[in-house]
């Protein structure tokens, strides 16, 4: 993904909002959405390049998104895909930060990234381009294609339109949310950082909602999650240009352990 924004244990009904887009080369197939075939507890969208996932979450309650650092072109390619680090959690049980603190080893060979990884109870960010892993505090966060909550324009402006939206209820929560991700401001040449792609990149890029012929925003995600474990997800495809390609939406619940026991909740359509 390259615009995430996050509300931890934030808002009085959803200790977890989130909302980001997803920017990717058209021409690179994926597939929306869904519970994966053969692994009915994952739940998100898939590259069908590599296999792994920019977002997913699992019944358990796993939650894990990836976006790709920009710090110029790549001198080589990688070995590892970056969508493995969210798949390769998502199939696991064990504790985010251990699992983390596995990563860190085998980190360089990956191409750039910044990683947010966990449960129910705690969230985690580890990039190959930081300082180690860093736990979340309660409030506000917001990653694009650097470390978490550097203050680029794109995720001041989504951190600041999410912070009005906190005591927000479900319906305005999720306008609020979508419409933070469709801003297509370009922020001024003064505020943009240099990643070393060129000034005319840095502008194209700006924007929440990225809009081109060959590069741009491929999906727009909102994911809610409530003091009950219940999820709402909603995600909104485009094409070329940001032509809209259709709307999904899914809520259900997740496999909540309690008193050795673990209480199930089938998945539905809205």
């Amino acid at each position: 993904m390259c615009l995430i924004l996050l509300a931890w244990r934030a808002h009085p009904q959803y200790p977890l909002i989130f909302a980001g887009n997803r920017d990717e080369h058209y021409e690179r197939p994926s597939a929306p959405a869904d519970f994966w075939p053969g692994e009915p507890n994952i739940f998100g969208g898939r590259d069908l390049e590599h296999g792994g996932t920019w977002l997913g979450l699992t019944r358990a309650g796993r939650f894990a998104a990836v976006t790709n650092y920009r710090d110029g072109p790549a001198a080589r390619p990688a070995p590892r895909s970056r969508g493995s680090l969210t798949a390769d959690f998502l199939r696991r049980d064990d504790e985010p930060r251990r699992h983390l603190a596995e990563i860190v080893p085998d980190a360089a060979q990956y191409r750039g990234f910044t990683l947010l990884i966990g449960n129910l109870d705690r969230l985690y960010s580890f990039s190959n381009r930081g300082s180690g892993i860093d736990e979340l505090a309660p409030g506000v966060h917001g990653l694009s294609n650097h470390l978490l909550d550097t203050p680029w324009p794109k995720v001041a402006r989504g951190k600041e339109r999410l912070t009005v939206l906190l005591q927000a209820g479900e319906t305005d929560l999720i306008q609020g949310l979508f419409g933070a991700l469709a801003d297509r401001h370009v922020a001024p040449d003064s505020e943009l950082p240099d990643t070393g792609v060129g000034l005319e990149r840095e502008r194209a890029l700006s924007p929440a909602f990225v809009a081109g012929d060959r590069y741009g925003t491929r999906a727009s995600t909102v994911l809610l999650v409530n003091k009950r474990n219940e999820v709402v997800f909603l995600e909104r495809g485009f094409g070329v240009q940001g032509a809209p390609l259709g709307e999904r939406a899914r809520r259900f619940a997740f496999h909540v352990r309690a008193r050795g026991r673990v209480t199930k909740a089938a998945g539905q359509d809205v």
